[in-house]
């Protein structure tokens, strides 16, 4: 009878996402047509160690990224701080900060913050090419509140709404998305769970500012006016995670674990990538990841229009203290060209 449910309830899970997962199909033909393509990269080391395959196993804070409704399982307090170094060589790094707080029995919150960091740009005009004007520091920055609540043991849910805003010394955009997840948890010792998340869902961005004006005089006129150019609204990057996978316990005891997992990702404006990845941990104190990401020409250089090789990896450290857990979180992303992107964070649970 119980046998009977889960296969029920697995053979449901798998329906919803392949009808949904068909409405949302990956065009590559719309790529490079949305904006604010910040909002597709993983800041948090742990998720970025297999590549977001865990859809359906993300728990606490990080689950703002890849599935909010993992944010249902935190326990009283997290904090988490990670600073990662994108394609190392630009110079351009991030920081990512999250605060989960679990509220009730059934029902947590979260807060996120993220920037990017690119450094100082010479300020140039068409007088002045060469610069000498002084600088500016562009500002790529998003914010996230997010509500997840647990509706039974089995089933999660949560949702959460991003602030964006994109910026430099005379040019700015604002925009607002939406993301919301189902986590489905079954199968002895909960070992077998799905989830399906839609992310970056929201309203179109346009840039704006005195940056796009430009004063001057009409032919034949001595008065001077100021002409406002209009830029181009565009699309935020949506996107669709569906995602499975199943622990096992190779020594037969529950202080070694390894979890399988896989995930379909499809993309409104590029092409649909599946990840396939696995993490083995010991008595939740370490643990270590991998994950390969797959999306059509991937393997072949002169194809790839990813700098993303699709190898990732990394490793987790929990040490107790009395009744909180501090961590520390590495990651490895492979890219060509460039030095790869890592990521480093640590957290503080309680």
């Amino acid at each position: 009878m119980k046998l009977d449910m889960i296969k029920k309830s697995g053979l449901m899970i798998v329906a919803l996402a392949t009808v949904v997962a068909s409405a949302y199909a990956g065009n590559p033909d719309r790529r490079g047509q949305a904006g604010a393509q910040e909002l597709l990269v993983v800041p948090w080391a742990r998720s970025a160690g297999w590549i977001g395959v865990n859809t359906s196993t993300v728990r606490g804070i990080e689950s703002e990224r890849m599935n909010i409704a993992g944010l249902a399982f935190t326990k009283k307090t997290e904090l988490n701080f990670s600073r990662t170094t994108w394609l190392s060589g630009t110079d351009i790094y991030m920081n990512a900060f999250g605060l989960a707080q679990k509220i009730n029995e059934s029902s947590a919150i979260g807060f996120s913050v993220m920037s990017i960091d690119m450094g100082t740009v010479e300020i140039t005009t068409t007088e002045n090419p060469d610069g000498g004007l002084g600088t500016y520091k562009p500002s790529f920055s998003n914010i996230g509140i997010s509500y997840a609540k647990s509706f039974s043991d089995r089933i999660h849910g949560g949702a959460t709404v991003r602030i964006i805003s994109q910026s430099i010394s005379d040019v700015s955009a604002q925009g607002v998305a939406f993301d919301a997840g189902i986590q489905y948890v079954t199968g002895p010792k909960d070992a077998i769970k799905f989830g399906i998340a839609l992310r970056n869902v929201g309203t179109p961005m346009q840039f704006g500012g005195d940056g796009l004006s430009a004063r001057g005089t009409m032919q034949g006129s001595t008065v001077a006016l100021t002409l406002a150019q209009r830029s181009q609204q565009f699309e935020l990057p949506s996107l669709m995670n569906i995602g499975a996978s199943y622990d096992l316990y190779p020594m037969g005891v529950d202080d070694y674990k390894l979890t399988l997992a896989g995930n379909f990702t499809s993309n409104s404006f590029t092409a649909d990538q599946y990840g396939v990845g696995a993490e083995f941990s010991w008595k939740n104190m370490f643990a270590a990841r991998a994950g390969y990401q797959m999306e059509s020409g991937i393997t072949d250089e002169a194809a790839r229009m990813n700098v993303y090789t699709g190898l990732n990896f990394g490793f987790s450290v929990d040490a107790p203290l009395g009744k909180s857990v501090f961590g520390l979180d590495y990651a490895y992303r492979g890219t060509n060209p460039f030095g790869g992107t890592h990521l480093i964070g640590v957290r503080y649970t309680l």
